[in-house]
């Protein structure tokens, strides 16, 4: 190979590997926590990993002081950081079992909305599908459209 090829071949390396880590990132919502999670998570392991484990928000609160405890490298608001994104933009939520601040942190709504869907819960019995959830006074219907695929009935 001459010096030209080899650069070339060097450089379009360089760039897959940029689009690559660019892709990974973008995988991720953005959000408070997206960039503390790519770093201290990909210390161990590729950070997408975390799409191929769907877990609930106390789950995931788990997998973090394992890891934590296996020698995954945070500062203390790091970890907050991270257990905030991934309640917030990747938790399954099981809306029927859920207690107020679970749904406060996953769902990402106000103490007296969280409140008012466990109220409602009660009073009309378990969620069956998503226009359930939207029938609770005083959620939006973005909210709970938006995490559709993550809701648990």
């Amino acid at each position: 190979m001459n010096r030209s090829t080899i650069f070339v071949v060097g450089f379009l390396s360089a760039v897959l590997v940029l689009t690559i880590a660019g892709a990974t990132q973008d995988r991720f919502p953005d959000a408070p926590g997206k960039a503390e999670l790519i770093k201290v998570c990909s210390a161990c392991h590729e950070a997408e990993t975390v799409f191929a484990h769907a877990q609930t928000a106390g789950e995931w609160a788990e997998t973090l002081a394992s890891m934590a405890q296996l020698g995954a490298e945070g500062r203390p608001e790091e970890w907050r950081l991270i257990e905030q994104y991934l309640d917030a933009q990747l938790a399954m939520i099981p809306i029927n079992q859920a207690a107020a601040d679970e749904i406060q942190r996953t769902v990402d709504v106000p103490e007296a909305v969280a409140q008012a869907i466990v109220a409602y819960r009660r009073e009309h019995g378990n969620f069956k599908s998503l226009e359930d959830l939207k029938k609770v006074p005083g959620l939006e219907a973005a909210k709970a459209e938006a995490r559709k695929d993550r809701l648990i009935f």
